[in-house]
């Protein structure tokens, strides 16, 4: 079963409040299985028009996994804390391959 993936870009708009958020997500994520592969951090954009804010990368064990994740209750209360404190937040869950079998 291939992992999957979520992966986030966002402008943050309240640093303060979205630090309430920082603070109860990674719990959720550890609950859920999961782990950040990338939370900020500098990045460059190499091709393409897109030009992200701040990325964030998260690994699930499987795709069920990351959306029985987000629909949890742990994560619905840190997206609460969340609200109002980003200009926009753009999430969108994939699936990863399995690995080649040698």
């Amino acid at each position: 079963m291939p992992a999957a993936y979520l992966i986030v870009d966002m402008q943050i708009s309240d640093l303060e409040q979205y630090k309430q958020y920082m603070a109860e997500a990674p719990a959720a994520v550890k609950a859920a299985g999961g782990e950040y592969l990338v939370r900020g951090g500098k990045f460059e954009v190499i091709e393409g028009d897109w030009q992200p804010a701040r990325v964030a990368m998260l690994r699930f064990p499987s795709y069920e996994q990351a959306k029985t994740f987000y629909d949890g209750e742990m994560y619905r209360q840190a997206r609460a804390k969340r609200e109002g404190a980003t200009a926009f937040f753009n999430m969108i869950l994939v699936e990863g391959v399995d690995a080649p079998v040698v």
